[in-house]
């Protein structure tokens, strides 16, 4: 006995393309109902972000202070007072301070991230620990870090060096001392992050390369250099771009820690900023650095992007 399956239809060619031409205008009509529930995010943003950046532009081109009001146009005095005085130094110190975050902080989190990638005992707690001061405000590392590194006869470093009989030491009152132990709290702080980042990174290494090169006679630094090191390609353009931004907007830190003393000798663009808007009264002037800033770390950032790309690719 045999069965006959039954012919199928397909539908006309007019009724199909009424199908499509449905299903098109739902998913346009879908698409713009979802703008709805963005739209008071984007309203907040634009009030936050967008307006302050807008209206602090046009200040720049101001003599906006506590003095004057209304304030009259300048063109670019304010722009060409940025370069002079104070900020020439404290462009040289950022970028400095920049430059060495940036390369202790993505050394220390690969090395940590290697480590913590393999079996070690407890590794999940000690990603927790490292993370940790992640979670903690800018302000009060610093001030922890302040109480670390205080004066003699009061840091908890101070006593440790009596305590050994060694000399004790002005850590702060000191420009060179000063400079390198915010540096040092930055590192602290954000390392973790960067570990973790390399820890994803390094999720997407396929273990049969490293094994297979393993058993090839391939040494753990050949290994890591030819076959991670490639693969772990975004991971460190993402660190590197995320530590240059930060690095340039060192901020907190040095407030809590030294506020820019002693003498100005830690003084960054950023902190130049603050005092100049909150000390001198000088809105459009600090607006106009603002605006330096501004430009200056997007060039970087886009310059080191470009770089960090090419060699992606070339990897």
């Amino acid at each position: 006995m045999t069965t006959t399956t039954p012919p199928v239809r397909m539908a006309p060619e007019s009724t199909r393309d009424s199908l499509k031409g449905s299903r098109r205008r739902r998913s346009s009509t879908v698409g713009r109902g979802l703008w709805w529930f963005a739209l008071p995010a984007i309203v907040v943003y634009a009030y936050v972000v967008i307006v302050p950046s807008v209206v602090g532009m046009f200040s720049s081109f101001t003599n906006w202070s506590f003095l004057n009001s209304p304030p009259d146009f300048v063109g670019l005095d304010n722009f060409v007072r940025a370069f002079q005085g104070e900020a020439g130094p404290a462009a040289i110190r950022t970028l400095f301070m920049a430059i060495v975050v940036v390369i202790a902080q993505n050394v220390l989190g690969l090395g940590l991230a290697l480590l913590l990638h393999g079996a070690v005992f407890g590794r999940n707690v000690l990603r927790t620990i490292i993370f940790a001061p992640m979670v903690v405000s800018a302000l009060v590392v610093g001030y922890l870090f302040k109480y670390i590194f205080g004066p003699p006869g009061i840091g908890a470093a101070n006593a440790l060096l009596a305590a050994v009989g060694l000399p004790q030491v002005d850590f702060l009152g000191n420009p060179t001392t000063a400079l390198w132990i915010i540096i040092v709290t930055v590192i602290w702080q954000y390392t973790g992050g960067t570990m973790i980042i390399y820890l994803a990174g390094l999720q997407g290494v396929p273990q049969e390369l490293d094994e297979a090169a393993a058993l090839d006679g391939a040494g753990y630094w050949k290994r890591f250099w030819y076959i991670t090191r490639p693969l772990l390609a975004p991971a460190i353009t993402i660190n590197l771009m995320i530590g240059l931004i930060g690095g340039l907007k060192i901020f907190d830190q040095i407030i809590s820690l030294t506020n820019g003393g002693p003498g100005n000798q830690t003084q960054t663009i950023s902190t130049l900023i603050y005092q100049i808007f909150s000390s001198f009264g000088e809105y459009g002037r600090a607006a106009a650095l603002a605006v330096v800033l501004t430009i200056g770390v997007a060039i970087l950032s886009l310059i080191q992007f470009r770089v960090l790309r090419r060699q992606e690719r070339n990897s």
